[in-house]
């Protein structure tokens, strides 16, 4: 069952490596400049978000104990809800992007890494809430789980997109902090 969640995490959160891509052009150095302290402070928060993944994956093999499954994605869901916390937090603390509506831009995509902050601390509490010595309710439930992880996932979606559309992602690809090696989603 927990190959389930693995599933859908490696289709939902990894999706939300926030921007990986191979860099862009020198474009406007205002905009790299302040994509530059995005990203330097995005960068620990993404690589948290890859182990927290890579954590979930490793104990969605049939080998893995309920107890290791629930509390190995428990401690996943929390690292993710930090990091994309933390993400919000970052686009605030960079001031007002130099795009046009750059103000609404950074708030809106703020306000869906915080959205999906508190879907996946959602996510650690009904994990938390799962008893696995009954296997064929912890079965359910994880299954419950694994379901809610792309409305989790829809916060962080909406910023990546809000963020392209604010005309903001060539200068955070640009960013070395700001690119990642996403793995290719397993179904």
């Amino acid at each position: 069952m927990n190959k389930k969640l693995a599933a859908a995490v490696s289709g939902g959160a990894v999706l939300m490596l926030v921007l990986s891509g191979c860099g862009g052009d020198d474009g406007d150095e205002k905009a790299n400049g302040w994509a530059k302290k995005v990203c330097d402070q995005w960068s620990p928060e993404l690589k948290k978000i890859e182990t927290a993944n890579a954590d979930i994956k490793r104990v969605a093999t049939e080998s893995s104990k309920p107890d290791e499954v629930k509390t190995t994605d428990s401690a996943a869901f929390q690292q993710i809800s930090d990091a994309y916390k933390s993400m919000a937090s970052a686009l605030s603390s960079a001031g007002e992007p130099p795009v046009k509506d750059g103000k609404a831009t950074a708030e809106a995509a703020a306000t869906g890494f915080n959205t999906s902050s508190k879907g996946y601390a959602d996510l650690k509490t009904k994990m938390d809430a799962l008893d696995p010595a009954d296997q064929g309710k912890f079965a359910a439930g994880l299954k419950e789980v694994a379901g809610g992880i792309d409305e989790a996932s829809k916060g962080a979606v909406e910023a990546r997109a809000r963020l392209k559309t604010g005309g903001l992602d060539k200068a955070l690809n640009s960013q070395k902090g700001c690119q990642v090696s996403a793995p290719s989603p397993t179904k």
